[in-house]
């Protein structure tokens, strides 16, 4: 199967500012309103406003509300995202031919042909600038060699000139690159620029940092993540699925959507190949049709490509494609493109068998169709203090959130650690041998040993306790600190518990024995 040219093509993205914070408002945030969009109690997105007081992504919600007082906060809608910005991208397609959704807020288009139409790339770049600012919305435009490049061309709003992306890319930090575990290594061993990491040998890197690390590598020196290849003569990969019944509605769509992604995956591994790009196309009765391409940044999986499925006909709900008129929706085709070499995964003798794994990925996805994206999550252990803080749940499919394991944690607690943790904490009271609230000082020490534990009106004996260690949060800010104290306690009837206190209250943080 033989590589294409190696020729990067000239791209244009398209980036509106804060789109997630957008999407939830209805509109662009008002002068000095602070408002983030949480995902995972993290801040995904935050206005500028926001941004000017410290807030920054990534950052705990705990940590954001304790910069700003009065912080708007919102849950993400990714659904709502697409949906709004089907309009934004339909203004810039009617620029250009080929477009793509990178996510909603950011787009790209190949620039060579349409900067030839419109008399050159500034042209263009200021006619997409103005399309996006008719709706009301602020808009960077980048041009550069390669994707990835203009992804980040478009935050600065530059042109950058044909053969100098590289060039352009050498002082940008490595840590653009997405990629936390490889940027954490190359950073601690004093690479921290692109231009560094660019300038060491291919073969170097394939040995050091593998698969990853190569595609990673190419994005450094301005070329594609990954060589594109040419598709096998006669072979057709779209995959479609025809209703006996048009829907009129785009829920019940997205279960074959699940099943499609699958059967797009399945022809794509038999031929060796994986894809970075997916057309999302739809049939209705009447013979009319609609398409959106959805771009990645590196290959996309089954969970990621029905993801954008998903967002893609919650989009088109209240347009003419599921409108009466037109009969409902009659097909839905998944057309793979931007076709790389299947990058595999080297297996461990621990790995186990492949097709096993094949098989819970199927099922965990028809889990996800049912629940929705964020309802599977995968479990890692994390940084942290108290033992609900270390445990990260993340959707099936996304990439765990990056959290230093070795601290420091000033107050983590000594291992063990429990087998359980309550969702709801139960209050309980902790009593002296007097029958008095056992009390924890500003120096951490109990004013009297604990004698009794009192839960749900059963009373039983402390035979045992250890701590308290103390812990004290957002110390920096009197009006959001808190302080908080575990103890360990064993009860007669053979229970190991983690009790903590806060506001002179007691409860149960986590179980030994369950």
């Amino acid at each position: 199967m033989a590589e294409l040219a190696q020729e990067v093509p000239r791209s244009l993205v398209g980036w509106v500012p804060d789109w997630p914070v957008i999407a939830v408002l209805g509109s662009e945030p008002g002068a000095g309103q602070a408002v983030v969009v949480v995902e995972r109690h993290r801040v995904l997105a935050a206005s500028g406003a926001a941004r000017a007081a410290g807030v920054r992504r990534g950052q705990k919600l705990r940590s954001a509300q304790a910069v700003v007082e009065d912080l708007e906060v919102f849950e993400r809608q990714a659904d709502e995202e697409a949906k709004s910005f089907e309009p934004v991208a339909d203004a810039v397609a009617a620029l250009a031919a080929h477009l793509e959704v990178l996510r909603p807020g950011v787009l790209a288009i190949p620039a060579r042909g349409p900067a030839r139409f419109h008399g050159g790339e500034e042209p263009l770049a200021e006619r997409v600038v103005d399309a996006v600012e008719a709706l009301g919305h602020v808009c960077h435009v980048g041009i550069a060699d390669g994707l990835f490049a203009a992804q980040l061309a478009a935050r600065a709003a530059v042109v950058v000139p044909p053969g100098d992306s590289a060039r352009f890319l050498a002082a940008v930090p490595v840590t653009e690159l997405g990629d936390g575990k490889l940027t954490g290594l190359l950073v601690r061993l004093g690479i921290q620029t692109l231009g560094q990491f660019g300038a060491l040998p291919a073969g170097s890197v394939a040995d050091r940092f593998g698969t990853d690390g190569v595609a990673a590598h190419r994005l450094a020196r301005g070329l594609e993540a990954r060589p594109v290849v040419a598709r096998p003569p006669g072979l057709d990969l779209a995959v479609e699925e025809r209703f006996e019944q048009p829907y009129l509605q785009a829920e019940p769509l997205v279960f074959a959507a699940r099943a499609l992604a699958e059967r797009l995956h399945e022809q794509l591994a038999a031929a060796g190949l994986a894809c970075e790009r997916v057309e999302v196309e739809v049939e209705c009765a009447d013979g009319t049709t609609a398409s959106r391409a959805w771009r990645h940044e590196g290959v996309l999986s089954i969970g990621a490509v029905a993801e954008r499925v998903r967002w893609q006909l919650q989009a088109w709900q209240n347009r003419p494609v599921f409108a009466a008129s037109a009969g409902g929706v009659a097909a839905l085709r998944l057309l793979p493109d931007g076709l790389v070499r299947d990058p595999g995964r080297q297996l461990s003798l621990l790995d186990g068998d492949r097709e096993a794994a094949d098989r819970v990925e199927r099922a965990v996805a028809r889990v996800q169709a049912i629940l929705g994206h964020s309802g599977p999550v995968t479990v890692e252990l994390a940084g942290g203090r108290a033992p609900a803080d270390r445990v990260v749940r993340t959707p099936w499919g996304d990439g765990h959130q990056e959290r230093r394991e070795d601290g420091p944690w000033p107050g983590r607690l000594p291992a063990p650690s429990p087998t359980y943790i309550p969702a709801a904490p139960p209050g309980v009271r902790l009593l002296d041998a007097d029958g008095q609230e056992v009390t924890v000082t500003a120096r951490a020490e109990v004013r009297s040993p604990p004698a009794r534990l009192v839960l749900g009106g059963r009373s039983v004996t402390v035979t045992g306790w250890a701590g308290p260690w103390p812990e004290q949060e957002r110390w920096w800010d009197p009006a959001t600190s808190r302080r908080t104290a575990r103890m360990q306690v064993t009860v007669e009837d053979g229970r190991a518990l983690l009790l903590a206190v806060a506001d002179g209250r007691w409860h149960i943080e986590g179980d030994y024995d369950s």
